[in-house]
């Protein structure tokens, strides 16, 4: 005979507060996504999992949350046209089912992801690795309808060089040039010569809310991140490409500020299309070489306000 066991979820809290967010972070699952025509997706994603408590309930059933999950993942394991930002939303929805109470519910995930790349001169076959992100909101309002909203992003690490140290470095070089030669002379010397600065390892991150009906590819997300810093990184290098790929960073030296304003310039001109209430949040962090801080910028704002700022 099975024994009733007591569901001390459901008491009333000995403080009546509601809470924000509770609920379980770091659930990895092993995820496989059908494209038809192509090799599959594999993933080995994190997942966090939160609904708001109401003030009246003890705790929430934290076991709820994974067992959605793994519900939602196996469910979608044959269906080829399924995203990770919708897959994330499927799981809004479940968990939105085992956790009537709740009138907002968040889950989040970051997963490694394997792309094909080329070093720059060899041409050498490489495996690359980004950050592949996605999120989804649930909200139920009081009479019971739900409305959920969903993003997919990347973050990418590449290569930026401080244009500000390089400016330095080359009036120095072009006051010590004009010591045993001309101006014109030295005017060829500085526009043939690559100068010196600082560099920094890049971190982007790009997130675009994908309004339902549109799509937002995951890859042209990475692709805008690396073009947006001074030179993409490679994980094979031959003495070639390494060359190659310090001499093109130093021809395109930007600010941390610069990567976030070309990631907005860059993905206006791809998604144009999208609504212009759609949310995109662009962000840079630049792990510096000459000082112990790091250089950080951030954007956050609407695809309508994006294009009245870049007069489009």
């Amino acid at each position: 005979m099975a024994v009733c066991l007591p569901d001390t979820q459901d008491d009333a809290p000995n403080i009546p507060i509601k809470l924000t967010r509770v609920g379980v972070t770091g659930v990895k699952k092993l995820l496989q996504l059908e494209r038809p025509h192509k090799r599959p997706i594999i993933l080995l994603p994190t997942f966090d999992a939160f609904v708001d408590l109401p003030n009246n309930q003890k705790g929430v059933h934290m076991s709820r949350n994974p067992e959605a999950i793994g519900e939602v993942l196996d469910s979608i394991s044959k269906d080829s046209s399924v995203g990770v930002e919708s897959l994330c939303a499927r799981i809004v929805e479940k968990m939105m089912e085992k956790h009537e109470y709740a009138k907002r519910v968040e889950i989040s995930m970051t997963s490694d992801y394997i792309y094909m790349s080329e070093s720059p001169v060899t041409k050498h076959k490489t495996q690359e690795t980004a950050h592949l992100k996605a999120k989804a909101v649930g909200l139920r309002n009081d009479k019971g309808n739900i409305e959920i909203r969903k993003s997919i992003g990347a973050e990418v690490i590449g290569m930026t060089v401080c244009p500000c140290a390089q400016e330095s470095v080359k009036e120095s070089d072009k006051n010590k040039l004009l010591e045993f030669l001309d101006e014109e002379t030295t005017q060829k010397v500085l526009d043939t010569v690559t100068f010196a600065s600082h560099n920094q390892r890049g971190i982007g991150t790009l997130l675009i809310e994908v309004p339902e009906g549109y799509d937002v590819n995951g890859e042209d997300i990475i692709d805008i991140i690396e073009l947006s810093m001074s030179s993409p990184v490679c994980e094979l290098l031959k003495r070639p490409d390494e060359n190659a790929t310090v001499i093109n960073a130093h021809k395109k030296p930007v600010f941390v500020e610069d990567c976030v304003r070309n990631m907005m310039e860059m993905f206006v001109q791809k998604y144009s299309h999208l609504p212009d209430d759609t949310l995109i949040t662009s962000r840079q962090e630049n792990q510096e070489s000459i000082h112990r801080h790091n250089a950080f910028a951030e954007k956050v704002t609407t695809m309508g306000e994006l294009k009245t700022e870049l007069n489009l």
